[in-house]
């Protein structure tokens, strides 16, 4: 882990250290546990597709990478956009510094959207999972080159205990494997697994990562495409690859025509 990645997890976690200090582990997960109960994400992505192959359709205004994506930035009114286009879920990021992110739009969408949410976050402490509960998240992200494989399965387990799926991403082999050795036998029933076409170090991307790295798992495995995905060929691509799922952003948030947009990828 290095150069962009580097400083924001260094950034994330003075600011959770923060927002410990301002709301205690104990009041976070009280108010978790009094949350509407979360909407089932996983089983979003694993019901049969009407388009052959399930998106997640995500919200944030900037990335580093890309400077401001969209202008004209209404998350509920996205929202509503993403559902009526045929959307299977919602990605949401959370980070303020970076991507211009908000807590708070998560329950914003919440209220205008029936799909299950994903909070899209750098997640490096367990405070931040019951965070994303209380905030009425149904699903979070964690990143295998942010942590340590022991660590994933801990937050994993967390996670489920607060009624949530996890995305666990990977970028290459070798943190697929690490993932694959931690769990042993099987994944966890609330896992998901993210490959992320993104290198985080350099912020290039290259859609062959998910055709690679899907031969490392089994059929039985919920697979996201995630990064890189702009035309109707690239998800032919990731759907042949065994992606059960896209996660698109930017080409559809930069699209005049978000629900066009959305339709040409999933060919419908």
């Amino acid at each position: 882990m290095n150069n962009i990645l580097q400083q924001i997890i260094a950034d994330k976690r003075i600011e959770v250290d923060r927002q410990m200090s301002e709301t205690p582990l104990a009041d976070i997960v009280a108010m978790a546990r009094d949350a509407e109960s979360p909407r089932d994400f996983k089983s979003a992505l694993t019901i049969p597709a009407p388009a052959g192959i399930h998106l997640i359709a995500e919200i944030k205004r900037k990335s580093p990478s890309a400077g401001i994506i969209r202008d004209s930035f209404e998350p509920a009114r996205i929202a509503e956009v993403y559902q009526q286009a045929g959307a299977s879920a919602i990605s949401i990021l959370t980070d303020e510094k970076y991507f211009d992110g908000r807590l708070e739009y998560i329950a914003q969408v919440r209220d205008a959207s029936t799909l299950p949410l994903l909070r899209k976050d750098f997640i490096v402490d367990a405070y931040q999972i019951a965070q994303a509960r209380a905030a009425s998240a149904d699903a979070i992200l964690l990143i295998a080159e942010v942590l340590k494989p022991r660590a994933i399965a801990e937050f994993a387990a967390m996670a489920a205990d607060f009624g949530l799926s996890t995305l666990i991403e990977a970028h290459n082999e070798a943190e697929l494997q690490g993932v694959i050795d931690v769990f042993g036998a099987s994944f966890p029933a609330n896992v998901i697994i993210g490959i992320n076409n993104r290198d985080l170090t350099v912020q290039r991307t290259d859609i062959a990562t998910t055709v690679r790295l899907a031969k490392m798992l089994d059929g039985s495995t919920t697979i996201v495409s995630e990064s890189g995905i702009h035309t109707r060929d690239d998800v032919v691509n990731m759907k042949q690859a065994g992606a059960n799922a896209i996660l698109v952003g930017e080409s559809i948030l930069k699209a005049e025509d978000m629900n066009a947009k959305i339709r040409e990828l999933l060919g419908t």
